[in-house]
């Protein structure tokens, strides 16, 4: 691995995010905030680290390793995620620690606040704290894929390091085309929501703010009670539709693209997901119907949104769901672990790994009835190679131990087990809100120092499902004489 090539590309991934920063600067002055000063410092700071990596960096003259770009992709995260909280520090608005909080928390979708007042916080850097979600969202690396100079083959190597499922579709021959067409109908979809939320009332930079956490399924608010704010049936239904499509494949919308509308109904994953997300709907509505005497169109109405909202690890709270009976509460956890479809902006397990150790434990107990038989395991009517089914198994197992590794240290650290165990679960779903004292009306706030360090590990291994970052904490990964 050259660490050159890794820096250079790097200090090109610091000036791309420096100009993502010219929106809130925009945003500040137009409002008159005094905040502009701080975003003015902490765009000549990344201009500044981006440039000087670059001229000490090598310029790349081959394909990427494997190695590089692992360690880009996970690096970068850090970097980007580093210069994102900022905004935060210089503005005095958070510490050091709340500050590299509440930036990955953006970046990696969570949308889980250490803020504990919104309403204090100037426009233009709730802006950007939505941003972050939308730069995320898709995939910093997919974003810089699509604008960036060829890199050569290599670019695959970033490409699946970033990206969510047991495989990734590629519907377009190269990887740059791939990323640029996933990068139009993540605008698109941005786009569309934002004017729908525009044309409904809210202001454009509120309707900016929440167009950004929809499409990324990121969840921050510019409200400190989140979607319960608008008391809105209609933009409540506009931010449904939305999460609901953010949920799926984005190859799916390519490849409707080029094959037509029967392409979605084929993805059997995203079938499964609205089944899915229709059941629990039903049953937590009738759940609140039954326990806590609510009206039926209204149980409705708040169960649909916050399935759709958890499930999709969106994480917008339209009601007080901490309140609602603990078995409609255990059945919210299990969306917030299993999650969207492999290749969405939704963070969690993914419905297609469910789907295929759902396949692997019948294919098991059937072995055991007929110990000749050969068993396959089939998703969208196409074999899986037994490859990707172990991953699969293996990658369940380090959710697991990742999920009671962090209970363990949160516990220890004074934070009560069952809002330990729903943290945990959240911020490894990239989800957000837990229950308890981070339940839906809380904040991440009264976290110790050392909790919030570790959920914001949690929260990074989440996004790049925990074998990215992991890679670096091998010894092997680091040694020079490996040819990989």
């Amino acid at each position: 691995m050259d660490s050159k090539v890794v820096i250079y590309v790097l200090g090109n991934l610091l000036t791309a995010v420096a100009i993502t920063l010219f929106l809130p600067l925009g945003v500040a002055l137009w409002y008159g905030e005094s905040c502009w000063f701080t975003f003015g410092m902490t765009i000549l700071i990344a201009f500044g680290i981006g440039r000087g990596f670059r001229l000490y960096g090598t310029v790349i003259q081959r394909s990427l390793s494997v190695r590089e770009g692992i360690a880009i992709t996970t690096l970068g995260w850090v970097a980007v995620a580093l210069i994102g909280m900022l905004p935060y520090i210089l503005g005095h608005y958070l510490g050091v620690i709340e500050g590299w909080t509440e930036s990955i928390s953006g970046f990696s979708g969570t949308g889980a606040t250490v803020i504990s007042d919104v309403s204090l916080i100037p426009q233009s850097v709730l802006l950007w704290r939505s941003e972050t979600h939308w730069l995320g969202g898709l995939g910093i690396i997919v974003i810089f894929i699509a604008f960036l100079p060829q890199l050569g083959h290599g670019t695959v190597h970033m490409f699946n390091a970033e990206s969510t499922g047991p495989s990734s579709s590629r519907s377009l021959p190269r990887i740059r085309e791939m990323a640029q067409a996933l990068f139009i109908v993540y605008a698109i979809f941005t786009g569309a929501v934002f004017l729908a939320l525009w044309v409904s009332g809210l202001s454009p930079v509120i309707a900016l703010n929440h167009a950004f956490s929809t499409i990324a399924t990121g969840g921050f608010s510019p409200y400190n009670d989140s979607v319960a704010h608008f008391h809105s049936p209609y933009i409540e239904g506009i931010l449904i539709v939305f999460m609901l499509l953010s949920s799926a494949n984005f190859g799916m919308y390519v490849a409707m693209w080029k094959r037509g509308w029967r392409v979605a109904w084929e993805n059997t994953e995203y079938r499964c997901y609205l089944a899915l997300v229709a059941i629990a709907t039903l049953i937590i509505a009738g759940n609140i119907m039954i326990v806590m005497d609510v009206p039926g169109i209204t149980a409705v109405r708040q169960a649909l949104f916050q399935v759709v909202s958890l499930s999709s690890s969106t994480g917008y709270v339209s009601t007080d769901f901490d309140q609602w009976p603990s078995f409609s509460k255990l059945v919210l956890l299990l969306l917030m672990f299993i999650g969207g479809c492999a290749g969405s902006t939704a963070g969690g397990f993914k419905v297609t790994r469910v789907m295929l150790l759902g396949h692997l434990l019948l294919n098991t107990i059937r072995q055991k009835i007929h110990p000749g038989a050969v068993m396959t395991v089939y998703s969208n009517h196409e074999e899986v190679s037994a490859d990707i089914v172990h991953g699969v198994a293996r990658f369940f197992f380090v959710c697991v131990m990742i999920n009671v590794v962090c209970v363990f240290l949160l516990v220890w650290d004074g934070v009560p087990l069952f809002a330990a165990m729903s943290v945990s679960v959240s911020c490894l779903s990239n989800c957000g809100p837990g229950f308890g004292m981070f339940g839906a009306t809380c904040t991440y706030a009264p976290l110790p120092a050392f909790s919030k360090v570790i959920v914001s590990i949690v929260m990074l291994m989440g996004r790049l499902e925990s074998f990215t970052v992991l890679a670096l904490f091998m010894p092997s990964f680091w040694k020079s004489y490996k040819n990989w």
